[in-house]
């Protein structure tokens, strides 16, 4: 499957702003059955410097600085990726869990794709002794860790209710457990919270949605957005699998993978400092597209 993606990110301040340094993670990844074609990004105002790195998890971040005033800013990325990615079932022979979480603990990598770097808390998902409760039932011993993380995934998807109103980017863990609505960004973050308090290694994963399923299928939530699910390290044969519990469903060909790391804090899409004063407004417009 080809895929047009077209993501813009609008900013707009109340007074000028003299000063902006943003770091926009915006170029899907190559491989895990995922390839880039193309990729381009405008930017208005044009930035005065544009600087390109690849981060700790092999992310494409671009570093821009502006310093003409300006009261809008506008980026407008536009990517064209192949995916032909296929799931495992979901009762597939897979290691037990506990093999799992003994394998990560004994991993002597400490490379971007090691599972020990998922396993401990991140600044955004803390290890909560509810959450991990939470998670438990799923994982009987001697459960594989295909059955088992998706039995959890079912659960939250039916658990916890989609309302977009209901959280922002800081809403605390603890808090959006308690209430049990929030958006694919919360639901992940637990998802990975109480994957790692029982040990295993867990990491977010950011990217999209095709937005206009295959006939006979439904609309995916998240759609239309950017997306967050859950890469799960499935141990040595299988490695990472993706989970998304907003939708209750593996990762395969619908799914286009922008970055991964421990966290929403690790991939944001777009995020700087700017020199001004009183309100912004954003606004951030998703479309994917197949290629016929």
């Amino acid at each position: 499957m080809i895929y047009d993606i077209r993501h813009v990110t609008s900013y707009s301040y109340e007074s000028p702003v003299n000063f902006a340094r943003c770091s926009l993670r915006l170029e899907p990844r190559s491989g895990g059955g995922q390839e880039l074609l193309s990729h381009t990004v405008d930017i208005r105002p044009r930035p005065t410097d544009r600087t390109v790195r690849r981060d700790f998890f092999g992310t494409h971040t671009e570093s821009i600085l502006i310093e003409k005033p300006h009261r809008n800013l506008r980026i407008d990325s536009r990517s064209r990726v192949s995916v032909a990615r296929s799931a495992p079932g979901r009762d597939a022979h897979s290691c037990s869990w506990e093999n799992v979480r003994d394998a990560a603990l004994q991993a002597t990598s400490l490379g971007p794709v090691s599972p020990i770097g998922y396993v401990f808390a991140s600044p955004l998902v803390p290890v909560l002794g509810a959450v991990t409760s939470y998670a438990s039932p799923s994982f009987v011993p001697g459960s594989g860790i295909l059955a088992a993380a998706a039995e959890l995934m079912h659960r939250i998807r039916a658990d916890f209710k989609y309302d977009p109103k209901a959280t922002v980017i800081s809403t605390p863990l603890n808090e959006v457990f308690e209430k049990r609505h929030g958006v694919c960004q919360d639901f992940a973050h637990v998802m990975i919270a109480g994957l790692r308090g029982l040990g295993l290694p867990a990491a977010y994963v950011s990217g999209y949605l095709r937005t206009i399923p295959p006939p006979g299928r439904p609309r995916l939530q998240g759609a239309d957005a950017t997306h967050a699910w859950v890469s799960v390290w499935c141990g040595e044969r299988l490695g990472w699998i993706g989970f998304d519990p907003t939708n209750d469903i593996l990762v395969e060909s619908d799914h286009i993978v922008l970055a991964m790391g421990r966290d929403f804090s690790d991939v944001s899409p777009v995020d700087g400092i700017i020199v001004g004063s009183r309100k912004q407004k954003l606004n951030v417009a998703v479309d994917v597209l197949v290629v016929e």
